[in-house]
C-alpha cells in the first residue's frame, strides 16, 4: 500500500488536516517552484521565447495523463464554471428536451443550464438526493423514466461534493449514449483519486481544477473536449486559438482560422508564469502514485474512521455508495453547534457541508490522524 507522504508536505505533527475536498496543501516541491516562478516574473527578460509554451504543454500533458486523454484534447482554463460555459456555448439543447442535474450539486455544473433554460426552451430536471444514498440508481431512473421528455444532457459531478456520494459514471455514460445524450462530468472531487479513462468512457466533456485533490494552486483547471465537439466556438477569442495570429509576424492576422484541436478553447491570458508550473507538478505527483494506489490508501483511512465511529450515534453512508476519499457524517439531531470550530481549536480540520460533517483525508494523512479525529469527535459528542 502507498505509505503516508507526510514528509513531502509542510504538515506539522500537531495538525490533523482532513479537509482536502475544500483545499489541499501544497507539497514542498510545488511551493519551491512557485517561489522560483515569482522570481522569474520579477525578471521577465530572463524568459526565453518558448518558456510559456513549454509550461502550457507540460500542464496540458499532465492533465491528459490523469484521464488517459490525448493532450490535444485538453484546454487550459481557470475554473469549472468556465469549462461548463465553454461546453454550453458549443451545444444546442433542443426545445422541450431535458438537462439532468443533481440536487445540491455544486454550482458550476448546474447554474449555466438554469440560466439558459427559459430562453432556449429546455427543462432542468433535478435528481433528488436519494434517501438510501444511491445516486447512481437515482440518475439512471431519471434517464430511463417512461414518458419523460427526451434527455439532451446530463451535467453532473462524479462524486457529490457535499455527501461524498459516488456515481457510477460508466453506467450513466452507457445509459446516456443509448438516448443520444451529452455527458458533462465535473470531476472536481475525483480527478487523480478515482481512475478515469476517457478513451474507454467516451464522455463529451470532463472538467477538473487542481486546488483540491491534485495538490495544486487555485485558478488552474482543465477541460477535456471530445473530438466530436472540437469544431465549436470558444468562449473567448484569442490569438493563441487561431492558426497564425502572432506578434512576431510581419502581418498580424495571417490566418484567423481556429486551431484544429481543443487548444482553441484555451483561456485568454494563459501565460500564468507562477501557477501553471505549480499545477503541473501536483498532477505529475498524483499520476506517479497512480489513482488506484491513492484510492486504496484513502479508503483505508476513511474505513478506519468509519469503524472507529461505530456505536456513537453518527451516521455513515454504506461503503459501496461513497467515494473512497470522502466520508460524510450525519447526526440524528443535527450537527451540534460549534462542533467544527471546536475541533479546529484542537488543530483538527474538517468541513460542514449541508448539515453534515465532511471528512476528506489525502496522501499526507496517516492512521494517527484518523484515530485522533475519532477520539476527539467521540469525546465532544459525549460531553
Amino acid at each position: 500500500m502507498l505509505p503516508s507522504q507526510r514528509d513531502l508536505f509542510e504538515m506539522p505533527r500537531h495538525v490533523c488536516y482532513l479537509n482536502s475536498a475544500s483545499y489541499s496543501p501544497l507539497p514542498h516541491k510545488t511551493q519551491e517552484a512557485g517561489r522560483a516562478a515569482v522570481g522569474r516574473k520579477g525578471t521577465p527578460w530572463t524568459l526565453d521565447a518558448g518558456f510559456a509554451n513549454r509550461q502550457h504543454e507540460r500542464a496540458r500533458a499532465a492533465a491528459a495523463r490523469l484521464i488517459n486523454a490525448d493532450p490535444a484534447d485538453i484546454a487550459l482554463i481557470p475554473s469549472i464554471s468556465y469549462g461548463v460555459a465553454t461546453a454550453a456555448k458549443g451545444l444546442t439543447i433542443a426545445r422541450g428536451a431535458r438537462v439532468i442535474v443533481l440536487e445540491n450539486d455544486h454550482s458550476s455544473p448546474v447554474l449555466e443550464w438554469q440560466t439558459r433554460a427559459d430562453a432556449q426552451g429546455f427543462v432542468i430536471e433535478t435528481v433528488r438526493q436519494p434517501a438510501d444514498g444511491d445516486w447512481t440508481s437515482a440518475v439512471l431512473a431519471a434517464i430511463e423514466r417512461p414518458g419523460a421528455p427526451p434527455t439532451a444532457l446530463a451535467s453532473i459531478s462524479s462524486v457529490h461534493w457535499s455527501d461524498g456520494g459516488l456515481l457510477d459514471v460508466d453506467a450513466i455514460a452507457a445509459a446516456l449514449r443509448r438516448h443520444g445524450a451529452v455527458f458533462l462530468i465535473d470531476a472536481t472531487q475525483s480527478a487523480g483519486v478515482l481512475t478515469t479513462d476517457v478513451a474507454r468512457l467516451d464522455p463529451d466533456f470532463v472538467i477538473f481544477p487542481t486546488y483540491k485533490w491534485l495538490l495544486g494552486p487555485y485558478g488552474r483547471a482543465f477541460l477535456y473536449v471530445a473530438r466530436r465537439h472540437q469544431s465549436g466556438l470558444p468562449l473567448e477569442q484569442t490569438a493563441a486559438g487561431r492558426r497564425d495570429v502572432r506578434a512576431e509576424n510581419a502581418v498580424y492576422f495571417s490566418d484567423i482560422r481556429y486551431v484544429a484541436d481543443a487548444r482553441r478553447f484555451d483561456m485568454g491570458e494563459r501565460d500564468h508564469f507562477v501557477s501553471m508550473e505549480m499545477a503541473a507538478i501536483g498532477m505529475e505527483m498524483m499520476a506517479e502514485w497512480g489513482a488506484a494506489a491513492v484510492a486504496q490508501r484513502l479508503a483505508m483511512l476513511t474505513d478506519r474512521i468509519a469503524e472507529g465511529l461505530r456505536g456513537i450515534g453518527v451516521g455513515v453512508p454504506p461503503r459501496q455508495l461513497r467515494a473512497p476519499h470522502i466520508l460524510s457524517l450525519n447526526f440524528k439531531d443535527g450537527m451540534p453547534k460549534g462542533l467544527i470550530e471546536g475541533l479546529a481549536g484542537e488543530d483538527i480540520y474538517v468541513a460542514a457541508r449541508l448539515g453534515r460533517m465532511r471528512v476528506s483525508p489525502h496522501v499526507f494523512n496517516d492512521e494517527a490522524d484518523g484515530d485522533r479525529f475519532v477520539a476527539a469527535l467521540s469525546r465532544r459528542l459525549r460531553d
